[in-house]
């Protein structure tokens, strides 16, 4: 059995999301604040201890209105369940999908209603809403004044602390095809179902030299409480049974002797008058508890020369951080094995994994997650399946390179009302099942081949090659410095990408799909057929058709450079996309063909251009090597102007979803602090928009 989906509205960013679960591994990408932290803290608290309960701070913000629509009609005296009905609900609704000839569907069989013989599918949907008490919990006391903002101000503040005892967790069984037939469940049914791991992103391994952490030795406790209940490997119930038997000797040697020398050491209380008759005396004991003695003083060593061992600290963070995950992978697996009643289903969230890893260990850890699992089962496990799903959120463009694009969700955040943000996410193994197969392996081999940061930028850039690549940066601070006061490009978060014009159509789906606003510099490329018939490069003035695929893709293939010339800046604007090619200088002027003469056209002060300007800086540029004519106007002449068509399409590009402004300032987060009556966390408040 495995989760196949899950829809989650109103938690946070994730106001009304479906994200579907791969059978082993699900990779979760997308920029800063797009709602990644928040898929992995709303299973924690399903998946904990407790029941699942939630804080006004949970609610996404898009549903604030709905707590003040409520109020308003509580004020005005509406019925209580015409109150309920307005308040919103944080809702999870999971699809879980079994084998229908299993002999044994186990704590899954409660959950199963419908009477379809062939359905595979069950499903199950957690509420967090409001009690048949919530309006006078919620507002009880609260008088609404003239001033909305005030009294808006006073309602939240209210509700920080009134939600809880308001509000309450119901778990319900549906039939997928049909939702009025439902079953109500314990809310802990879901833990009996599912059971979860969390490797947080914080994981505790600062590189402290002043004092040992020892992270790695906290999990020993759980290793060898595991080992005690082990279902297949007896040696290992033998092993830990002598451990405990060892801490028992040494208990009994430490009472006979250790604690009478110890008790000696009292003070005489008989000059006080005690003991008295009835009074007991005084004794010492020193206990040792397993456990205790090996979470609080049992530390993971490394080998050292010379008999010496050496701690945690002395390894470098990235080792540290690997051995932390794995020996945590293995405590999850041996605590699964250890319970009576196995769940159905092993969810496994693991946070930014790539933290210390250098890009070669990032990728082999991606890849090598089904192999760890395969060798637990089939060491530990007698090769009995463990049905674990994992869930990986990063922010490493190496880790989503390795990974196919149907195992990705793309998180993105965009606008949800004034002021607010809602989290999208966007299914690669839907989204991109229209492209056609040779552009998805196109894609998937060349994001394998390079470090592309396409899933987690703002905003991209795809050049020709390596002489616009490397003049990009200079170029964007002309632009910037040329257009003070209008947003900087410089300041948002780029990505550049050297595709050449042949491939960047190929581009097209995916960064439509990904909504990136993208900059395509390519080349006019002019060509005209000689007389054997076959197409030759020539200058734009004597150009009949373009070589350009992206230009072709874009505007025909039959394109000519007279009408590429007369487009406008409609004409290069498709949606999120725009192309920039060579165009002249100022009317009149010649117009480049490539890079190199366009930036040679744009510099004529530079350069030694006699008679037929175009022609001569056809000649010139033809003569240059790219990468040497790059470095040398990036290094060492520095003082030129940018061609007019990048200008243009990085103009466009910084105008277009400028980079955020400043963060909330110190008086909002007090705000939001008071209203929650505790401290919030600056990263809680930008995750929930």
């Amino acid at each position: 059995m495995q989760i196949k989906e899950v829809q989650i509205e109103n938690f946070r960013l994730l106001r009304d999301v479906t994200i579907g679960f791969e059978n082993r591994t699900t990779l979760i990408v997308g920029r800063n604040n797009s709602g990644k932290t928040s898929i992995a803290e709303l299973f924690r608290r399903l998946l904990g201890d407790r029941v699942p309960a939630f804080r006004i701070e949970d609610f996404s913000l898009g549903c604030h209105e709905c707590f003040w629509t409520a109020f308003e009609a509580s004020n005005a005296g509406r019925p209580a369940p015409d109150v309920i009905a307005l308040l919103p609900s944080i809702k999870i609704t999971i699809d879980i999908t079994y084998d229908i000839h299993a002999p044994d569907l186990g704590p899954l069989s409660e959950c199963i209603v419908d009477l379809d013989p062939d359905s595979s599918d069950a499903r199950l949907v957690l509420s967090y809403g409001p009690k048949p008490t919530a309006p006078s919990a919620l507002f009880a006391d609260l008088v609404a004044g003239d001033d909305d903002a005030i009294n808006r101000r006073n309602l939240f503040r209210a509700l920080g602390g009134r939600v809880q005892a308001a509000y309450a967790a119901s778990l319900e069984a549906v039939d997928p095809n049909d939702p009025t037939n439902r079953k109500s469940l314990e809310p802990k049914t879901l833990t009996t179902l599912i059971r979860g791991g969390f490797i947080n992103a914080q994981r505790g391994l600062d590189d402290d030299t002043h004092r040992e952490r020892d992270v790695l030795g906290k999990v020993i406790e759980v290793l060898f409480q595991s080992a005690l209940t082990d279902p297949i490997d007896p040696e290992k119930r033998t092993i830990a049974e002598q451990l405990k038997e060892a801490v028992e000797k040494i208990q009994g040697d430490l009472h006979t002797g250790f604690n009478a020398k110890l008790t000696s050491l009292l003070p005489t209380f008989d000059l006080f008058g005690y003991p008295g008759l009835s009074d007991p005396g005084l004794v010492t004991e020193t206990s040792f508890d397993v456990e205790k003695l090996l979470s609080d003083h049992t530390k993971v060593r490394y080998v050292g020369v010379n008999g010496m061992t050496l701690p945690e600290t002395y390894n470098g963070l990235g080792v540290r951080n690997l051995v932390y995950m794995l020996l945590q992978l293995l405590r999850f697996f041996r605590e699964y094995q250890a319970e009576q009643t196995a769940a159905g289903v092993h969810l496994i969230f693991i946070e930014e994994p790539e933290a210390h890893l250098h890009p070669q260990m990032q990728e082999v850890f991606i890849r090598q997650l089904d192999q760890i699992t395969s060798a637990f089962v089939a060491q530990l496990n007698k090769n009995r399946p463990w049905p674990v799903q994992f869930v990986v959120t990063t922010h490493s463009p190496h880790m989503a390179n390795e990974a196919r694009f149907e195992a990705m969700r793309y998180f993105l955040s965009v606008p949800d009302g004034e002021g607010m943000r809602r989290s999208l996410v966007k299914d690669l193994r839907k989204g991109m099942g229209g492209a056609p197969e040779p552009d998805r392996e196109f894609l998937h081999q060349y994001l394998t081949l390079t470090r592309c940061d396409l899933f987690f930028a703002d905003k991209a850039v795809l050049v020709e090659g390596a002489a616009e690549r490397i003049l990009l940066p200079a170029m964007i601070r002309k632009t910037d410095s040329a257009a003070a006061g209008q947003p900087q490009l410089g300041r948002q978060y780029l990505t550049v990408m050297e595709v050449g014009g042949a491939y960047a159509h190929r581009f097209f789906d995916l960064l439509s799909f990904l909504e990136l606003r993208t900059l395509i510099i390519t080349d006019i490329d002019t060509v005209k057929p000689n007389d054997a018939g076959k197409r030759v490069a020539v200058p734009v003035a004597d150009g009949v058709f373009t070589s350009n695929g992206c230009l072709k893709a874009w505007f025909g293939d039959d394109v000519s450079p007279e009408v590429l010339l007369g487009k406008t800046a409609p004409d290069k604007t498709t949606g999120a996309r725009r192309v920039a090619f060579q165009i002249p200088e100022a009317a009149d002027e010649p117009c480049g063909r490539s890079f190199e003469d366009a930036f040679i056209l744009a510099n004529p002060a530079c350069f030694s251009l006699d008679g037929d300007r175009a022609l001569a800086a056809y000649t010139l540029a033809g003569d240059q090597k790219k990468s040497t004519f790059a470095l040398e106007h990036a290094i060492e002449r520095t003082d030129w102007n940018v061609p007019r068509y990048i200008a243009e399409g990085l103009r466009w590009l910084a105008e277009g979803n400028p980079a955020p402004g400043p963060p909330a300032t110190a008086v909002a987060v007090e705000i939001a602090a008071d209203a929650a009556g505790e401290a919030v966390n600056l990263a809680e408040v930008g995750d929930n928009g």
